[in-house]
């Protein structure tokens, strides 16, 4: 063997090595990174404050929880419809420009005159541009890290520090708010999205659109964005191989929020106490965290991509246990065991960026994370709708099993399809 030879599969070997460390000797992941712990945990306070906000001023649960619920909602208008933004426009641009809409909107709930009406609007503007500063943040990473491993563990790394807000950044926000007015935690808000548009500002650089030449056109410029952010999510939607991964990585968080969503009634059902609640609402956000930290870290690129469908496949399955209505012990354990199936993750978001030629990332993206939060929201409706009827111990079941026979489905049609599908096309995603 010559000394070539050896030479480069000692650097094959180097660049199969995974951990999350290396992520941070890039200077522009670094920034990225502490942009988004900075939103992420004003956005958390802003959802507190404004839930603790609008039943203060109305006493009402129904407004209470709509205030919630226009996070997810809006979702899918600004995903389908300003999806082209994250192409046409300068990724540096578009993320400050959200952070500073974000931020003036925290602004002005924060002032003492701004009524009800006036916080759901601002909250739904907010959730308006959220898909396009996340879908264009994904992109960015592949232009930080490329479209190889680090992309795959610097979007683990910021989907842990999200699940890690549910564990820690709720807890903070309430004890934020025995201190302060909501009104007082909104300018928290406020601060936290200046403080990651600067680091954007001055931690990335400056990059030019994705778009190409020709989709610069004379006209009404709004109706010309409509019609190219609709132009990519068909073009997205319409490549069978992207379509099948895109589904199986939202229809597990589909299923999954079953359980969250139903906590509070499962823990009156089974008679226990209401901090059970707590674990329960906790467990699958640490099996979570567990699950991408261990793969990301122990197992090479070539091992989490053979993982990633069989584990899809199976993800739901433990929530079946549910059927046997078990106490509050053995549903943290099953919540666990299906939150760690989620390293599922790190293999499929490798092949989606594959599949996606870059000039039409940003809308992808964008749609990915689009249609990954309204499909929670629709989960989380059709969960409620369903416990009217059954006992939430067969609902959770149901999902269990419903999800996994569907997340089966998706993973078999993945692997048929492989990088091309099944007429030999390219597996890429022809771009217009």
């Amino acid at each position: 063997m010559t000394s070539d030879t050896t030479g480069a599969r000692a650097g094959d070997k180097a660049r199969e090595r995974p951990g999350y460390t290396r992520l941070f000797r890039i200077a522009e992941f670094r920034a990225v990174f502490l942009a988004h712990a900075a939103s992420l945990f004003g956005v958390v306070v802003a959802e507190i404050s404004l839930t603790v906000l609008v039943y203060g001023l109305t006493g009402s649960p129904l407004l209470s929880a709509l205030t919630f619920t226009l996070g997810f909602l809006p979702y899918l208008v600004g995903g389908t419809l300003l999806s082209g933004i994250a192409d046409r426009f300068p990724a540096r641009r578009v993320l400050v420009a959200c952070d500073l809409v974000c931020a003036g909107c925290a602004a002005l709930m924060a002032l003492p005159v701004t009524p009800v009406g006036g916080l759901l609007a601002l909250r739904c503007v907010i959730a308006l541009v959220s898909p396009v500063f996340n879908g264009t943040r994904m992109a960015t990473l592949t232009d930080v890290l490329g479209d190889g491993d680090l992309f795959v563990l610097g979007r683990s790394l910021l989907r842990i520090v999200s699940q890690s807000a549910v564990l820690v950044g709720f807890g903070l926000g309430g004890v934020l708010l025995t201190v302060v007015s909501p009104r007082g935690a909104l300018t928290v808000t406020v601060v936290t999205f200046l403080c990651s548009a600067t680091l954007l500002r001055l931690g990335t650089k400056a990059r030019s659109a994705r778009q190409r030449e020709g989709d610069n056109r004379e006209g009404d410029k709004g109706a010309a964005l409509l019609r190219y952010s609709l132009a990519g999510a068909r073009q997205v939607l319409g490549h069978r191989r992207v379509r099948a991964l895109l589904l199986l990585l939202w229809m597990p968080p589909m299923f999954v929020i079953a359980p969250e969503a139903l906590a509070a009634a499962y823990v009156d059902e089974i008679g226990a106490g209401p901090a059970a609640v707590g674990f329960l609402m906790c467990s699958m956000a640490v099996g979570t965290v567990a699950s991408e930290l261990a793969a990301g870290s122990l197992l090479s690129p070539s091992a989490r991509s053979r993982i990633a469908l069989p584990l899809a496949s199976v993800t739901l399955l433990p929530l079946i246990g549910y059927a046997a209505v078990p106490g509050l012990a053995w549903a943290v354990a099953i919540l666990l065991l299906a939150g760690a199936g989620s390293a599922y993750t790190l293999g499929l978001d490798r092949w989606f960026v594959d599949a996606v030629p870059e000039e039409l990332r940003g809308r992808a993206m964008t749609l990915h994370s689009a249609g990954l939060m309204t499909i929670q929201g629709v989960g989380t409706a059709l969960a409620g709708a369903a416990a009217e009827v059954f006992d939430v111990s067969t609902v959770v079941a149901g999902a269990g099993l419903l999800g996994g026979l569907c997340c089966t489905a998706l993973a078999l049609e993945v692997r048929a399809l492989g990088p091309k599908d099944r007429d030999g096309a390219d597996r890429h995603v022809t771009a217009r």
